[in-house]
């Protein structure tokens, strides 16, 4: 049970409250008044009786982001990404050196509010679900009451329509980049790969009797040519393999072998591409070169893939797979605005399905109503 002392020091008196945790280690706090030690002894055995009792600490919120980062099953880039993100927008701001158990949500959103200021509107919706991740668990550890990263307003933000690349500048990007990786930009658009899978991937992936392409591995950027898993469980899959980038990859394969493991794209010397040379240095310069829209990236390379096969009448699922999305609604909210003609699919659906009755039967229609077939 929970107990008050009386303490005098130096001629002023103090009374303290002592407790036991739910450890069992011993803990104390001092008041001015015996009042208010009372009711934080009874408050204490209260909350130990219900379950709720949280243990005080000095821990800041730095501290414990990175110690719950630790202890995250992350995939190495997903680790790198959290803990610069912990060093540069939690731990180097007031915020970080806060005690975990002493922010309030008025200072959860002064962070947000100061962090909008320096970070574009999706990598500032990344950190403040960052934080919300911590301070979950931090409740769950007992280490706080309640989370304040609660209603936290962000500025509004409208994600521009992905405009993807034609067929032609596809061609015309292939022609700007340098010879030996011209076949690169034609791979990554005929089969919607991500950067980190176009570059590891290799021959023994490709089949080209049966025409699939397994994708099996990806290169982490920094992974200096270690293979990892890809991003998700379904980013493993099979895509068809079409003509175009079949022809292309057996091109490119005469002129310049596969690497001993089998990559299929490497340097002169035979040393798998990096991240940064490919998507940025080779593609920067290609970009330019072509005459294509500032900004362009390999990533629009993929939306390239994914408008071409929507284009097509492929299905939202389909299109899910052949990328590697775990949802279809992301296909459907990035690219939903690019599926063709769908008004007039509505229009075939339903008045099909009415022919057999017609709305003439089915209401009283004048005989003399205008037609509007």
């Amino acid at each position: 049970m929970a107990s008050v002392e009386k303490r005098v020091r130096n001629g002023r008196t103090t009374y303290e409250a002592r407790w036991r945790d739910d450890q069992g280690r011993q803990r104390k706090k001092s008041f001015s008044k015996k009042g208010d030690a009372d009711r934080h002894a009874a408050t204490v055995e209260a909350d130990k009786a219900r379950g709720t009792y949280i243990e005080p600490s000095k821990t800041t919120v730095a501290e414990y982001a990175r110690r719950w980062a630790d202890t995250r099953p992350h995939r190495p880039t997903t680790a790198r990404r959290t803990e610069m993100m912990i060093r540069l927008h939690i731990d180097a701001t007031r915020l970080g050196g806060r005690r975990l158990a002493d922010v309030r949500p008025s200072e959860v959103q002064a962070w947000a509010t100061d962090r909008s200021r320096v970070l574009a509107p999706t990598t500032l919706r990344q950190a403040v679900g960052l934080l919300r991740s911590v301070y979950g668990a931090a409740v769950l550890d007992r280490l706080v009451a309640s989370s304040p990263v609660v209603r936290i307003q962000l500025p509004r933000h409208e994600r521009e329509r992905v405009v993807p690349l034609s067929v032609e500048q596809v061609a015309a990007l292939a022609r700007a980049m340098p010879g030996r990786y011209g076949a690169m930009v034609l791979t990554q658009a005929g089969l919607g790969l991500r950067i980190g899978e176009l570059l590891a991937l290799r021959v023994q992936d490709v089949d080209f009797l049966r025409r699939t392409v397994r994708i099996e591995w990806q290169f982490t950027q920094g992974s200096k040519g270690e293979r990892s898993e890809p991003k998700t469980p379904r980013s493993k899959r099979t895509i068809p393999l079409p003509r175009v980038v079949a022809e292309a990859l057996a091109s490119h394969l005469t002129a310049s072998p596969a690497a001993e493991d089998g990559t299929i794209f490497t340097t002169r010397k035979g040393v798998p591409l990096g991240h940064v040379y490919y998507g940025h240095n080779l593609m920067g310069r290609a970009v330019s070169e072509a005459g294509l829209p500032q900004g362009t990236t390999s990533h629009d390379l993929r939306h390239h893939y994914a408008s071409v096969l929507l284009a097509a009448g492929e299905s939202v699922v389909a299109v899910a797979e052949r990328l590697g999305h775990e949802d279809a609604s992301l296909v459907l909210s990035t690219y939903g605005h690019l599926m063709p003609d769908s008004d007039d699919r509505t229009r075939s659906a339903v008045d099909p399905a009415w022919d057999t009755v017609g709305a003439s039967c089915a209401l009283d229609v004048p005989q003399d109503a205008p037609s509007v077939r």
